[in-house]
């Protein structure tokens, strides 16, 4: 237990040292949605279906959510934010092509670094990475165990919220 805590906690701190311009940069794209006529639509995949489950359903709800489907009609005063694991995650990816086309705004979240061959990243107004590449603890085999996508997920989720919050209320 203490290895993983430990694990854990490095984890987010990598989260916090390299993704905190990214998670402002996401809080105010979606915040334009939230301020405005729009909506902010999460799109999440796999197990980050949990990230929008919590938003909707948690004591200090989401701002101005939405669940994205495909049948979803966006207009140009919503806001999306892709959660996926992968960035390589064909419905995501398809939804973030289709996105740009239609020069809708969005933000993606996703494991994989921001480089030059990552597309949901190159697409996206804003992205964070989880940071997280393997498995956060060693095997009995050498290979590595722990792969903890949802709860760093939602660790982002949160930062994004609290800086959204923040920029909302600085309206007033």
């Amino acid at each position: 237990m203490k290895m993983l805590t430990t694990q854990l906690t490095g984890l987010l701190q990598r989260i916090v040292n390299s993704e905190e311009e990214n998670i402002e940069e996401t809080a105010r794209l979606l915040a334009q949605a939230a301020a405005r006529e729009g909506f902010i639509y999460f799109a999440a995949f796999g197990e980050m279906e949990s990230i929008t489950i919590n938003a909707q359903n948690a004591a200090e709800k989401f701002p101005s959510i939405k669940v994205w489907s495909p049948d979803t009609k966006l207009t140009s005063a919503d806001r999306v934010w892709i959660i996926t694991r992968s960035s390589e995650n064909e419905e995501a990816l398809a939804l973030a092509e289709k996105l740009s086309a239609d020069f809708i705004p969005f933000s993606a979240l996703a494991a994989e670094n921001q480089n030059d061959e990552n597309k949901l990243a190159n697409l996206a107004y804003t992205y964070i990475s989880l940071k997280l590449t393997k498995g956060l603890l060693p095997a009995e085999d050498g290979s590595r165990i722990v792969l903890p996508y949802a709860l760093s997920a939602m660790f982002v989720y949160e930062a994004v919220k609290m800086k959204l919050d923040e920029m909302l209320l600085g309206e007033d």
